[in-house]
């Protein structure tokens, strides 16, 4: 049996494929995710892709204390739950509170990571927090070929233990994927007579970001009165703000196939994460 943890949108859509290659050749999967008040963003991707799961524990509250007390309460809730399996692997995508389960059972681990620096530069003193908590206990380490070997080597891992894939991460669903205009107009209810400019609202409530840049904000409201277009944002977590700040624009308060739309969008504005390299792709 092989256990997934699935902890954020980019995970669901990379292993989506895997997993359901992997059974397709008789492998037992268990598969853990997490969900809270105002982000269900994860739990509503994995029900599109039909992919079944357990919700073991949430994100925290907007303090460092709520979130390091929600890791180890969800690293309990984790640990309680595979009394009732018995996984062979566990594969994430650098998943913090399940590297450190499966580290304490002695469950082999597999991590896939693509952004292990917080810069382009091979400087060690710029790796992220989760990665530093994650990749040193990998049994295997994957990554895509624009990442320098020398970095993984960095978090104490042998050669052997580091392997390269030739494409960076989107393509792993987006190789097959065929937009529809037809989707976006009308199942996204979105028209498309005049140029769309689409916006992903930066990850504000993680752990690694201290405050929340208005930038992206103050930059939309002057944007709107100098190009005639369909504004379109994707909250990062709960709606009810940007309805409020933007009244001008369509928030997209449901789960859809965004392929579709960024495939269409003239323009694409986001503040960092897997998005922004989807619309590129597009």
């Amino acid at each position: 049996m092989i256990w997934f943890d699935i902890v954020t949108p980019k995970a669901a859509l990379f292993f989506s494929p895997v997993i359901k290659s992997l059974k397709t050749k008789g492998e037992d999967i268990v598969i853990t995710t997490r969900k809270s008040e105002g982000y269900d963003e994860i739990v509503e991707l994995l029900d599109m892709l039909d992919i079944g799961y357990h919700v073991v524990g949430g994100f925290g509250g907007g303090t460092l204390n709520g979130k390091l007390h929600a890791s180890i309460q969800r690293m309990h809730e984790i640990a309680k739950l595979l009394d009732n399996y018995n996984p062979s692997a566990l594969v994430s995508i650098c998943s913090v509170d399940a590297n450190r389960v499966a580290f304490g059972l002695g469950i082999p681990i597999v991590n896939f990571y693509d952004i292990p620096l917080s810069d382009y530069k091979s400087n060690f003193k710029k790796a992220l927090p989760q990665a530093r908590l994650t990749l040193p206990l990998s049994k295997i380490a994957l990554k895509p070929f624009v990442v320098p070997d020398d970095i993984f080597y960095r978090f104490a891992l042998d050669h052997d233990q580091v392997i390269t894939y030739d494409f960076i991460d989107p393509l792993i669903w987006l190789y097959d994927f065929k937009p529809d205009i037809n989707y976006v107009k009308d199942v996204m209810k979105i028209a498309t007579d005049k140029p769309i400019i689409v916006i992903r609202e930066e990850e504000f409530k993680a752990s690694y970001v201290m405050k929340k840049y208005s930038l992206l904000y103050d930059g939309l409201m002057s944007l709107k009165d100098k190009i005639d277009a369909t504004f379109v944002i994707i909250p990062r977590y709960e709606a009810e703000h940007l309805k409020e700040l933007f009244d001008f624009a369509i928030i997209l308060e449901k789960k859809y196939i965004i392929q579709h739309l960024l495939a269409y969008a003239s323009l694409f504005i986001g503040g960092g994460g897997t998005i922004n390299l989807e619309a590129t792709y597009f």
